[in-house]
């Protein structure tokens, strides 16, 4: 095999479509932009949520509540997920994301009550529900909030 001989698969590559030269293109003449109207100018785009003078979707809706943006969630996760580990076994968000339960955790973790716990383990995080709590210390264990 030489150098000149190399080439792609083929099919796995397409010429792109060549606008506005000649009609027997089929995309002369307007390449393909119709007759007049806005979207036929050149620099003729329109803003996103524009609806052509009609009051927008987005200032026609109520506003409603309050949405904090400097919010930082918690993550959460459930007491069921904890029978992962061995009895006596500290666990925090890095040996959650150690043991492949989660992905990530950014601002903090909360554990919740859904699920049932058999192991005897120390959870730390940020916040749980009363719920958890008790079912953590019913198992044996503790909850500290970190």
């Amino acid at each position: 095999m030489n150098l000149h001989e190399l080439a792609p698969v083929a099919g796995s590559t397409h010429v792109g479509k060549r606008k506005g030269r000649g009609t027997g293109t089929g995309n002369g003449k307007t390449a393909g932009r119709g007759h007049k109207g806005q979207k036929a100018r050149s620099g003729g785009k329109v803003r996103v949520g524009f609806e052509g003078g009609q009051m927008p979707l987005v200032r026609r809706i109520p506003k409603r509540g309050f949405n904090n943006i400097f919010a930082k969630p918690l993550t959460a996760i459930n007491v069921g997920s904890l029978n992962a580990f061995e009895d006596g076994a500290v666990v925090d968000a890095a040996a959650l994301i150690e043991k492949g339960i989660l992905h990530e955790c950014k601002y903090g973790l909360k554990v919740l009550a859904n699920g049932k716990l058999t192991k005897k383990v120390t959870v730390k995080a940020a916040a749980f529900s009363e719920s958890a709590k008790a079912k953590i210390e019913e198992a044996g264990g503790k909850a500290e909030v970190v």
